[in-house]
């Protein structure tokens, strides 16, 4: 009986030390993985300013040609109006 209960008791041992252990996740990867989803925020925050900058910029181009659209009408009509007279 003893010798029954020496080989029970080395294989709890061989079994515990070949046993695979679960670490729980460490507190470096809990703040990578924020650290990512706040950089992927960012990143579509920043793209979506882009787009409004964009935006923006056509607007502006689009005024300025309406400006210098009109701005030459009113020197072609005037250099008609100088040559009359």
């Amino acid at each position: 009986m003893s010798r029954s209960l020496l080989i029970a008791a080395m294989m709890v041992l061989a079994l515990t030390a070949c046993s695979k252990k679960n670490e729980p996740p460490t507190p470096t990867t809990d703040a990578a993985n924020a650290a990512a989803a706040d950089a992927r925020a960012a990143a579509d925050k920043a793209a979506d300013a882009a787009g409004h900058a964009v935006d923006a910029t056509r607007d502006a181009a689009k005024n300025a040609a309406e400006v210098v659209e009109g701005a030459a009408k009113g020197a072609v009509a005037g250099a008609k109006d100088a040559m009359k007279k």
